[in-house]
């Protein structure tokens, strides 16, 4: 019998009932804590942009690249409080000295 394209690349089968199921595995990827900017992209890729999901899921890719948007969106975040911080004259002498004065 031929051998398929798969096999021929090193892929194996697993026989259930009358078929054959190739046995597939996703590559393993480094481990990395994802916070609320990176879940917050996960769902919206899963909503609305299934194809990159996919892409990046079955490539070994899809943690790194939600880790590198949460540091970069945490970044972000952290840059633009502090833009309003100065913009609005709070500072943290301003917190000691009046804490309700600084927050409305």
């Amino acid at each position: 019998m031929k051998k398929t394209i798969f096999e021929e690349m090193g892929g194996t089968y697993v026989r259930q009932g009358d078929y054959f199921i190739p046995c597939l595995t996703l590559p393993t990827e480094k481990e990395t804590a994802i916070n609320i900017w990176g879940q917050r992209h996960l769902r919206y890729l899963k909503e609305y942009h299934r194809i990159t999901y996919t892409n990046l899921l079955t490539s070994g890719r899809l943690n790194a690249y939600l880790a590198d948007i949460d540091r970069q969106a945490q970044k972000r975040f952290e840059t633009l409080a502090e833009q309003m911080k100065q913009a609005q004259g709070i500072t943290e002498q301003l917190k000691d000295e009046n804490a309700l004065e600084w927050v409305g």
